[in-house]
């Protein structure tokens, strides 16, 4: 039996399937609705919140692998706790539980915002030390206490791995997570910034945690990451998919601290959320290459190409919005 928190996330919607596919028994955390995620009927669902570490220790008895990919990805300032409740909290809840359970095998999802980033290097590995006293952000700080939650447990006995994907590239909702830069293009918006991006591709992120939660790998942590690409070049790519016209406007660096300082006021004044952050400004600024030689050499993953991923998500983007289950409107 396998347990998946964030059934109704990008990686959940494609983990799911491919463990029922290799002939697992699934058993699936959920709220709100019960996810629409291929083969949803063989699941058996469950109901709940992974900050309930009751429900937790009760679904985890019969369990032998758990794959932990519920979070919060968020920069918006008013989500700071949120964050704290549910990338550090629930990860505890999910540990203590997995501990408690017994001979059970953790897969947990964190983040290359985990990762430490020494300002003399560019070229980053899983060895990366974290510095405190480094300014990050709230979603950073959230994954990298999530991860210590992990190591707790490992340190306490228990079996873990733990990946750290980049931008995870995939069809799924454009109004949530990294599909939003579809969406961004899509709508012909003008503006880039001159930061740089990592990127991996939703199905390699599934078949390396599958390949390292099946296999005797313990007390790892692995990056998995396929390229790092401008925004520029990122945005003309999906722009040359959709046949729409990629942002020209650079923003320069000083420009977009300005940009950010505006929309916190005029969020502030609507009640409404920012559509840019002061996180989210300098994040897109940013310019490291997280290094994925050490999963490549555990287990032979060849990671897709951008451009591939690329095509083939804004392929199935149109063809959700041709079945109207994407709101495409500007």
């Amino acid at each position: 039996m396998v347990f998946v928190t964030g059934g109704s996330g990008l990686i959940g919607s494609f983990l799911i399937p491919e463990l029922l596919r290799r002939g697992y028994q699934v058993k699936a955390l959920y709220r709100g609705s019960v996810p629409a995620v291929a083969g949803a009927d063989q699941v058996q669902w469950v109901e709940g919140d992974i900050l309930d570490p009751a429900l937790l220790r009760a679904e985890l008895v019969d369990v032998r692998y758990v794959f932990h990919s519920a979070g919060l990805i968020s920069y918006a300032p008013q989500d700071e706790e949120l964050l704290k409740q549910v990338n550090i909290e629930g990860t505890a809840n999910i540990v203590d539980a997995c501990l408690e359970a017994g001979s059970i095998k953790l897969c947990h999802v964190s983040s290359i915002a985990a990762i430490g980033r020494p300002k003399e290097k560019e070229n980053l590995t899983e060895k990366a030390k974290w510095d405190p006293a480094e300014k990050t952000s709230a979603y950073a700080s959230s994954k990298y206490f999530g991860e210590l939650e992990v190591w707790r447990g490992v340190a306490e006995g228990l079996d873990a791995v733990i990946v750290n994907p980049s931008i995870i590239l995939g069809p799924a909702d454009w109004n949530r997570s990294s599909t939003q830069l579809f969406r961004y293009v899509y709508r012909e918006r003008p503006f880039y910034t001159a930061g740089e991006a990592n990127f991996v591709d939703v199905r390699d992120v599934v078949e390396a945690m599958l390949q390292l939660t099946f296999s005797g790998i313990s007390g790892e942590r692995f990056i998995l990451n396929s390229e790092r690409l401008s925004y520029k070049a990122f945005f003309e790519m999906v722009a040359r998919c959709f046949s729409k016209k990629a942002p020209g406007v650079k923003v320069p660096g000083p420009l977009a601290e300005v940009v950010w300082r505006l929309e916190h006021a005029r969020a502030w004044l609507t009640g409404s959320r920012p559509l840019i952050t002061k996180d989210t400004a300098r994040v897109s600024r940013k310019t490291h290459f997280f290094n994925s030689d050490k999963i490549q050499k555990a287990i032979g993953l060849q990671f897709r190409p951008v451009s591939k991923s690329v095509s083939w998500v804004c392929h199935e983007l149109q063809g959700m919005m041709a079945k109207g289950a994407l709101q495409a409107a500007k």
